[in-house]
């Protein structure tokens, strides 16, 4: 069976790529994923992404969103990245801000005061 045959599976392809989530075949779904049904019959499943490859994919999400890599981003579009890590929930994560800063290329105190920043407008 093709993954993507199913109609439900085939709407949720991008949705499940924008969240870091793996679409499954109904043989491949387990206890700690989320079963899709349609009809009452299993058709496939998601499953969450790994947590520790949670701010790699959201960097990579914010890259996109901006429309440059981070090695080319300005002072501004660090800042609106951050905004939208923040907006995304990557702060949440242990060592984060340390993570990020690094991946921009900027100090914490850098990345502080852009979420400072942020959350002031």
């Amino acid at each position: 069976m093709d993954l993507y045959s199913h109609p439900l599976l085939k709407a949720l392809a991008p949705v499940a790529e924008a969240l870091g989530a793996r679409l499954l075949l109904p043989s491949e779904v387990t206890e700690v994923d989320f079963p899709l049904f349609w009809e009452d019959e299993l058709v496939g499943g998601l499953r969450r992404p790994d947590l520790h490859k949670a701010l790699s994919h959201l960097l990579l999400m914010a890259e996109q969103e901006i429309g440059t890599s981070r090695e080319n981003m300005t002072r501004l579009e660090k800042q609106q990245a951050v905004s939208l890590l923040n907006d995304w929930g990557a702060f949440t994560l242990r060592k984060s801000v340390e993570d990020v800063a690094e991946a921009l290329g900027v100090s914490r105190f850098t990345i502080y005061n852009y979420l400072e920043h942020a959350e002031s407008k």
